[in-house]
């Protein structure tokens, strides 16, 4: 279906504060930076691994070349907590000692001082059951699991020795062994797999593979997947299992067009050549490598999928070719793939469907706007706050540039970065630089405003219209009101007359700014962004904030918080169908059948926004009706459903499945 905060901000001030401090005395900074934790750079990886589904068990052997600062006396490797090292040697065959620290990091300390330069080559030996019921890296999520018919060692798993992530770029060769009958993707195929004999005697295959460019292709997924359907010119292959093998020609014909726009947009990947491949459902959402788009099986026949593949795809332009210089930085890959995603749906729907995608995304962005996304580096990047501020903010950073610069600089300006920095690290300087070289404009109040602040402004705006003499129409006179006391920049306004209607951009700076427009006709309404180009806050979307907090809350199993979130959007609208129609949802999750139906009636009498409100309510209560045994309330209810006309995400076709057979309980 579609789907204690004060004590953390006195920290913040705290923090803020002494930084205020610190900067104030001239020595201090030269005496914090020798606090500074060096890292080594992670160069390249010789991987061989064998993954044995049947026991769940992985061996492997890593061999990790760095170089490391001289003064560097231990070095702290990220690695998943089930995995045990049986071993460690240098590059010398000296033995070296790893102390396992509470997080799942290994610390190492090295046989002799480093030397400036001078690469060193580790060799870890390790291995371990993964279910993905262990606890890994990222409490709560499943980022690896040996398993069948789908075996995924996600980069994020750290399922090899690794620091610096999604910052640190690699090459790496991979040998990775299965049992008969399963397929390995990863970045790089090299051959055909060669027949080898398993750890436990019996026959399997040998994948061989090797990414020699500065990446990060340290994904892993095995299955068993049947052949996939040869659709447009053979670079763009999908792989799924049995079970969805049906979609596979849609999926394939999907992602050739997806692949195709963002090379037209975005000019050239890395590699021409992309396997898109299903992932169990119970892993993360997505996952991408180079060469490498994976998505979750319950998303290959829907329209969810499409946009979550193109998002998906996003990634072998910006996260492959391009990557974050610091995770402070990492708003201009996680934005754009969000970016690119929405693009593309503008590009097959048209800017109706862009303009409705872009409600949920701005929530997400003013969601957790509590420090800007130039310290995003600050949060755990797997927090609801890092991901929020980084894709959703992000998305919208790139969405008002393509606003301020115009189309044809806004496309430049992302070619001319991923050429600029292909293979490379790139810093949100860099990317602005790149931007006011192909706009020709002055755009450090743009990224100042929304990289380096927070806050959104909340408009409003004050005219007052007349006559002019000699038939020469009508003048208004007003001024756009607003918040931020730094704000700066243009802004659309559009009068609409009885004739012609008038587009304007107003230079909005600080809280009042006047204006003054002629008009022909006499003006009956005047907006402000009407195309909503600009982030701002309105009643409509602080509604949505506080349900998305809502729907987080659901995710992670607090219903209770979840429906205090709903009720505080129903303070700022009380006749917000949304709000409702998410408490109806929570308490027919608690079973609280006539809470539930309360609620998705009051979503019936509601505001009507969104408008897919109106049909899944009706379904709802036909839901709880066949749970309480009045079957003919329930068809009654199905098709006033159907009558709607409305079939978002598939509708109609749920209504007129349970008029044919009527719902029931899952048992789990």
């Amino acid at each position: 279906m579609p789907a204690g905060s004060g004590q953390r901000q006195l920290r913040r001030r705290l923090v803020a504060l002494v930084t205020v401090l610190l900067a104030a005395c001239a020595a201090l900074p030269l005496l914090a930076q020798t606090y500074q934790q060096p890292t080594p750079n992670i160069t390249g990886y010789v991987i061989n691994a064998e993954l044995l589904p049947s026991t769940h068990h992985l061996t492997a052997t890593a061999v990790v070349t760095f170089t490391a600062p001289p003064n560097l006396d231990v070095i702290t490797f990220g690695f998943h907590p089930a995995l045990k090292i049986t071993k460690i040697t240098d590059q010398n065959g000296n033995l070296l000692n790893g102390e396992r620290m509470a997080d799942g990091s290994v610390r190492v300390v090295p046989a002799a001082p480093f030397v400036q330069g001078q690469a060193q080559s580790w060799t870890f030996q390790y291995g371990g059951t993964l279910t993905g019921a262990e606890d890994g890296p990222v409490p709560g999520l499943r980022l690896a699991a040996i398993e069948e018919p789908i075996s995924y060692l996600l980069y994020p798993a750290r399922w090899f020795p690794m620091t610096g992530y999604l910052t640190d770029r690699f090459t790496m060769e991979m040998h990775v062994s299965v049992p008969e009958g399963m397929r390995v993707f990863a970045s790089g195929a090299v051959g055909e797999p060669k027949s080898v004999t398993l750890s436990n005697g019996k026959p399997g295959y040998e994948y061989g593979f090797k990414w020699d460019k500065p990446d990060f292709p340290g994904t892993v997924i095995a299955g068993r997947y049947v052949e996939p359907p040869a659709v447009g010119f053979g670079n763009i292959k999908v792989y799924l299992t049995v079970s969805h093998q049906a979609s596979a020609t849609q999926l394939a014909q999907t992602a050739n067009n997806e692949f195709n726009y963002f090379t037209g947009i975005f000019g050239p990947a890395e590699t021409p050549y992309l396997n898109v491949v299903e992932l169990p459902d119970n892993t993360l959402p997505s996952a991408w490598a180079p060469q490498l788009a994976a998505i979750p099986g319950s998303y290959v026949d829907n329209s969810a999928g499409v946009r979550l593949l193109a998002n998906t795809m996003v990634h072998q332009w910006w996260g492959c070719k391009v990557s974050p210089r610091t995770l402070n930085d990492a708003w201009i890959t996680n934005g754009m793939s969000r970016y690119g995603e929405l693009m593309y749906l503008e590009s097959v729907s048209g800017q109706g469907a862009l303009l409705a995608a872009l409600q949920d995304v701005e929530a997400g962005a003013l969601a957790y706007d509590t420090i800007p996304l130039s310290s995003a580096g600050t949060l755990d990047p797997f927090s609801p706050e890092f991901q929020s501020m980084t894709l959703e903010k992000g998305a919208m950073v790139f969405h008002m540039l393509r606003g301020e610069v115009g189309e044809g600089a806004f496309l430049a300006t992302l070619k001319g970065a991923l050429s600029q920095y292909s293979e490379q690290p790139i810093t949100t300087g860099d990317f602005e630089r790149v931007a006011e070289a192909h706009s020709q404009q002055e755009l450090a109040p743009f990224f100042s405003q929304w990289v380096d602040g927070t806050g959104a402004p909340q408009f409003t705006d004050k005219y007052a219209v007349y006559r002019l003499g000699n038939n020469k129409g009508f003048r208004t006179i007003g001024s756009i009101d607003q918040n931020l006391d730094l704000f700066n920049m243009p802004v659309q306004l559009r009068i609409e007359t009885e004739g012609k209607t008038v587009t304007k951009k107003i230079d909005v700076v600080g809280d009042t700014t006047q204006y003054v427009v002629d008009t022909f006709g006499r003006p009956r309404n005047i907006s402000i962004d009407p195309n909503d180009w600009v982030l701002k806050s309105t009643p409509n979307l602080k509604v949505r904030v506080f349900v998305l907090k809502g729907q987080q809350l659901v995710a992670q199993g607090d219903l209770n918080g979840a429906l205090a979130q709903y009720k505080q959007a129903l303070k700022v609208n009380p006749e917000s169908s949304l709000a409702e129609f998410r408490i109806g949802e929570v308490y027919f999750t608690m079973r609280d059948y006539q809470a539930s139906v309360d609620a998705f009636r009051a979503a019936l009498r509601g505001d009507d926004v969104p408008p897919w409100t109106q049909v899944w309510s009706h379904i709802q209560i036909g839901m709880i009706f066949d749970l309480t045994g009045q079957r003919d309330r329930a068809v009654n209810e199905y098709r006033l459903a159907i009558q709607t006309n409305d079939n978002t995400q598939g509708a109609i076709n749920q209504a007129r499945a349970y008029l044919q057979k009527p719902y029931s309980q899952p048992k789990s």
